[in-house]
């Protein structure tokens, strides 16, 4: 029997025809999987109704992977893939592993010689940074900055100083609810000369992408509530 394969599959950022944005290749390596990882079952189905899988779906089973998936169950998840059976892994949006879960699977398949095939698809961090002007020869992704207020200022002048120091472009993401509060510090405490890329609703209608240095931002900040958002910078 071939060893199965374990394939990262990107889902979009947001409402479309998966067909229209993830092109023909992806799909066909889609349709022709039976057993998914994935953040949440409902919105996995949904993804997988889009490729073309409603009339087959009785047929294909789920595991799920997620920030309430303990360790110990890593291996459970992985059982069908060790036992022959191609398997892919989905997020909820975007590319699995960067920003989402699946990077402990993927180590995992890789210490027991499964072959990894990412397949190509949109990376909400790639897109804000092509778009954004910023350097994109040096830059770095942070992840979440911290929740409360005073400690993600110190994390934003620290990251500010290190942009400076190495001419790098930071890049981060917020709980979309606080993407305001975060958007409102930067502009408050950054240096009037860094520039502020902000990235919203990548992909969709009203994709929103605008890089401008701090002092031009004041006043006229765009509404990003509830929207995923990406955050650059660059000193």
């Amino acid at each position: 029997m071939s060893k199965a394969k374990l394939y990262m599959i990107p889902s979009l950022l947001g409402e479309g025809d998966p067909g229209a944005i993830l092109g023909d290749e992806l799909i066909q390596t889609v349709v022709g999987i039976r057993y998914f990882i994935v953040e949440n079952e409902k919105n996995a189905r949904r993804f997988l109704v889009g490729c073309g899988m409603r009339d087959i779906l009785n047929d294909v089973e789920f595991g799920i992977l997620n920030e309430h998936t303990p360790p110990e169950d890593y291996g459970f998840i992985l059982e069908p893939l060790f036992e022959g059976k191609d398997t892919g892994i989905i997020s909820d949006a975007g590319c699995p592993g960067i920003a989402d879960p699946g990077a402990e699977l993927v180590a995992i398949a890789h210490g027991n010689s499964i072959d990894v095939i990412p397949l190509i698809g949109p990376s909400s961090i790639v897109l804000s940074l092509m778009a954004s002007g910023l350097n994109g020869q040096k830059f770095s992704f942070r992840g979440y900055l911290p929740a409360k207020s005073a400690e993600r200022v110190k994390e934003l002048k620290e990251l500010e100083r290190r942009s400076g120091r190495n001419n790098e472009t930071q890049i981060f993401i917020e709980a979309p609810y606080r993407n305001m509060q975060l958007l409102e510090d930067m502009i408050r405490v950054l240096s009037p000369e860094t520039r502020v890329c902000v990235a919203c609703n990548l992909t969709q209608a009203d994709q929103y992408v605008k890089t401008k240095q701090v002092k031009n931002w004041n006043n006229n900040l765009p509404e990003v509530n509830k929207k995923p958002t990406i955050f650059l910078l660059l000193s």
